[in-house]
């Protein structure tokens, strides 16, 4: 280490000398405080052994100023004094310093002490740095936050909570929140709403609530029904978050023009539907598991339904309401809850008079996200910004289109349509459930229009294994080499009832088939060929072969899902 030491009396300065030069560290040695200073400006030593009494500048005043130009750097000071009375003592702490050691010297005590100090300044350089370090991850995290924020904001936003028929109360335990609760108008005019409690808190917890918001309102808008948009999101919310996280969550479709709901509770607390006319309560029990924790094939997506007059309420909440405690340790509970309800004279008070019962009970402490909505039903056409025509054939998505798409030789060895054909019909409200069924189509249409029609394969190569894989060799070749030829596909749907037809065409440019003998061939099971036709006529409500059988048409009905 590099060591000041300051004393006015060269025999003392001398022997001080000797003994730190002795433990191996650099001397700095000075005559008084104004070159005490003088000499720290310079040298920047890491240890001061300063004599109490000295001219021009005692070392009090000595030490005030290097502290002073130290700043946030620790610079132990130990005082040199012959002082031995308390008042002394305790001059030479306040001025800045950080020990005394009494003349005459001890040499076992004075290396003791500078040993002890540097271990202290090695520490405190220590915590400096990770401060530093605290402080530089903690800017980053705040910056990455504000953005991270404002993402989540656009895409978990409230869509039309703002309407008239609708309160809710979404406070936060954190900067991101756990909760979530996302709203929106379908086009046949019924308002959609989920609640949802991911597990934990904070920026974790909110990951979540992004993929669910995004879902939500881009399947909501295009109509899609509540039963496909909850597989949508506990398809999507299984794929994405870790094992032991998951949304506790109740999505309810109110239906104005019809006065009723159709209700989903997957985890979350009882709802209540409270009755404006005779005040009673009707708890909805949680009958699912939470979203994200089943694959599709276990959901369960069964609802249940009830009718409602116009002003009857209906109440959801996320744990953070029940689980409340107070400075005492207990918890609000449900019991408390059923007396709001129950001491209630105004029905259109019980939202208030639930948050303010929950706020008194906790006196301003809690430990959860607090999560709660209330939806009244109302007459058609009277929820502001809602649509004003509920006429369900008008707004239910699903209009009358048609479309053309003819594939030239480079795209086929380029490009695969069944991803874009297959997006576009999935688009159509209905069509998304029978996504499976309508690829195996597609694509069963496509590989006879491109292998048999266009390229000319024949499926006798395909009886044997071997025969297999010179088949598949013949294609890669054909594709290579191919300048002519065209797949063309026309598709039209239009409405029927509450479901739609769609009818597709697939032309190719091929000589065709003999289709005559083999459009009534039973579907086989074995072999390696010979399924394509018998498994689309199962699939679809008709299958025709046209002209010389290089053109096929099917029909493909469905029917709306309630």
């Amino acid at each position: 280490m590099k060591i000041l030491i300051a004393d006015d009396t060269e025999t003392d300065r001398r022997i001080l000398e000797a003994i730190v030069r002795r433990e191996g560290h650099e001397v700095i040695s000075v005559c008084d405080g104004q070159e005490a200073v003088t000499a720290y400006e310079r040298e920047q030593p890491d240890i001061v052994l300063l004599d109490a009494l000295m001219p021009r500048l005692d070392g009090f005043g000595a030490a005030r100023q290097i502290k002073e130009l130290a700043g946030e750097e620790l610079v132990p000071i130990i005082f040199l004094t012959s002082l031995s009375d308390t008042e002394s003592l305790v001059r030479c702490l306040e001025a800045g310093g950080d020990d005394f050691l009494s003349k005459p010297y001890n040499r076992v005590i004075l290396q003791a002490k500078i040993k002890a100090f540097n271990r202290m300044r090695e520490m405190h350089q220590e915590v400096q740095i990770q401060r530093d370090q605290i402080a530089s991850h903690n800017d980053h995290l705040m910056q990455e936050q504000t953005v991270a924020k404002q993402v989540f904001d656009n895409i978990a936003h409230t869509g039309c909570l703002d309407a008239s028929n609708v309160k809710y109360l979404l406070s936060p335990l954190a900067v991101f929140n756990g909760d979530v609760i996302v709203a929106a108008i379908r086009p046949s005019g019924s308002m959609m709403v989920l609640l949802g409690d991911f597990t934990g808190h904070g920026l974790p917890a909110a990951i979540g609530a992004m993929p669910l918001a995004s879902s939500f309102y881009g399947m909501v808008q295009k109509g899609f029904s509540m039963v496909d948009i909850l597989r949508e999101v506990n398809q999507k919310l299984k794929q994405i978050l870790p094992i032991g996280v998951f949304c506790c969550a109740s999505i309810v479709d109110m239906n104005f023009s019809k006065g009723k709901i159709r209700i989903w509770n997957g985890g979350l607390p009882d709802c209540y539907l409270h009755r404006s006319g005779t005040g009673e309560v009707e708890p909805i029990r949680s009958t699912h598991l939470p979203l994200g924790v089943l694959d599709d094939s276990s959901f369960k997506d069964d609802c249940l339904h009830f009718e409602m007059e116009v002003g009857d309420r209906l109440y959801m909440w996320s744990d953070g309401i029940i689980e409340t405690r107070n400075p005492k340790g207990e918890m609000y509970g449900e019991e408390r809850l059923q007396q709001v309800f129950a001491g209630n004279k105004v029905p259109g008070q019980v939202f208030d008079d639930i948050v303010n019962s929950v706020h008194e009970f906790a006196g301003g402490e809690r430990d959860d996200d607090l999560s709660l909505i209330e939806l009244t039903m109302a007459e058609p056409g009277q929820i502001d910004g809602g649509p004003r025509d509920y006429s369900p054939q008008r707004h239910s998505g699903m209009m009358e289109w048609s479309m053309d798409l003819e594939l030239q030789p480079s795209t086929f060895r380029l490009f695969d349509p069944l991803p874009l054909l297959l997006n576009i019909l999935v688009e159509v409200p209905g069509l998304r459930t029978h996504s499976g069924s309508l690829y195996t189509i597609l694509a069963e249409l496509y590989s006879n229009a491109l292998e048999h029609g266009v390229l000319g394969l024949s499926s006798e190569l395909k009886h044997t294994p071997e025969g297999f894989a010179e088949y598949y060799q013949q294609r890669q070749q054909r594709l290579d080499t191919l300048e002519e030829g065209t797949v063309a596909f026309s598709m039209d749907h239009r409405v029927l009832g509450d479901g739609g037809e769609l009818i597709l065409k697939v032309t190719d440019s091929g000589t065709g088939f003999d289709h005559q003998n083999n459009i009534d061939n039973p579907h086989k099971r074995v072999g390696y060929s010979g399924r394509g036709i018998p498994l689309i006529r199962t699939l679809c409500h008709s299958l025709r072969y046209i002209g010389t059988g290089n053109q096929v048409e099917v029909v493909f009905r469905w029917d709306g899902d309630d």
